[in-house]
């Protein structure tokens, strides 16, 4: 059969077209579901390609892609013992070319706040709050949460915490979801260090004795810390009176308190917790407190009868479960109570 010019010109097109649908079809699948027959390599390709990665020269380029193969490695190891007690599994996301130590230093950025003595119950807060609540909880369904953030590769997730918790308390008091400035306090707190630690009462310290807090609109993220333009880049959006904190070890109290609004708590991320994918996370945290993440929500699985904890964190979507974390509740797993508080 002869073809035109014209035929064989449409004919070329349907084929370009169908070979880059089949090539995005491929990167759109998660990276596990590749076939067997690729290779480490060609799977560290697709993975650049998803994420956007590209090195500086073919010797940091090698270096990474031996991390990511210790990192598939790991994976597959550990989704394949069916010896454990686990609930959850891990998988290849963002991060999957950085080791643990790279990871930790610019991922997460909490400082645990010391309390000793006579100062150890200053400010604490159990009673107030409504003994009767709900089984379940989820402030995503109430409206009350802004889609997941991403705090890159600056240590300041206490800021995208205490944020997290104003925004979810100014909704459920106003009925206005209004996306706030991590950038404002990671700028603006002196008593944290911007994108190498902090402390998320320090930030409530600042929004009160700010005044309030701009919109993310006026002071939006740079994922770097530079000179604070509190009060010139516009009103603040969101005031807060004070904050408590409360007790150490508490669930209990921990529970009463997120069945009224998201909560701010410093969590010890382990590499399984950077590698976590899906499930009910019971996994091996680190032996300190370390990040900082918002408690949105908890509730019971209906295939495990377990009870968890609903976390918000600010790695993105990529990560876990669209960007959210379900923790086991009731162990102070990871040591999830230690270091708890709100703003009011």
């Amino acid at each position: 059969m002869a073809f035109t010019i014209n035929q064989f010109f449409c004919f070329a097109l349907v084929l370009s077209a169908l070979g880059l649908l089949a090539a995005t079809q491929s990167l759109a699948r998660p990276l596990d579901d590749h076939p067997k027959t690729l290779s480490i390599r060609e799977r560290h390709h697709l993975w650049m390609a998803r994420h956007g990665r590209v090195y500086k020269d073919d010797i940091e380029k090698e270096k990474r892609f031996n991390i990511f193969k210790k990192n598939i490695k790991h994976i597959v190891n550990f989704n394949s013992n069916t010896s454990s007690n686990k609930l959850f599994t891990i998988g290849v996301n963002a991060f999957s070319d950085l080791t643990n130590e790279e990871f930790l230093a610019t991922h997460t950025g909490y400082k645990r706040q010391l309390r000793s003595g006579s100062t150890a119950t200053n400010g604490l807060r159990s009673e107030g709050l409504a003994s009767d609540v709900s089984q379940a909880v989820d402030w995503r369904q109430q409206g009350a949460v802004t889609a997941v953030k991403d705090q890159g590769q600056c240590g300041c997730c206490w800021a995208f915490s205490a944020v997290a918790a104003v925004e979810g308390l100014n909704q459920i008091k106003t009925g206005q979801l209004v996306s706030l400035s991590e950038q404002e306090l990671v700028d603006c707190v002196q008593d944290n260090h911007g994108c190498q630690d902090g402390m998320i009462t320090n930030a409530f310290s600042f929004i009160q004795q700010n005044q309030g807090i701009t919109s993310e609109d006026d002071y939006p993220y740079q994922s770097t810390q530079g000179q604070c333009q509190a009060g010139y880049l516009g009103s603040n959006a969101v005031t807060i009176n004070s904050f408590q904190i409360i007790p150490q070890n508490d669930e209990v109290t921990l529970m009463q308190a997120a069945s009224q609004q998201p909560v701010s708590v410093a969590i010890a991320v382990s590499a399984e917790f950077k590698a976590y994918n899906g499930g009910i996370f019971n996994g091996e945290c680190s032996n300190e407190l370390n990040h900082a993440v918002t408690i949105i929500g908890y509730g019971t699985d209906d295939t495990t009868g377990t009870n968890y904890w609903l976390l918000k964190n600010s790695w993105g979507e990529t990560w876990g479960e669209n960007g959210y974390m379900r923790i086991i509740k009731d162990q102070n797993q990871c040591g999830i109570a230690l270091d708890a508080s709100y703003p009011i």
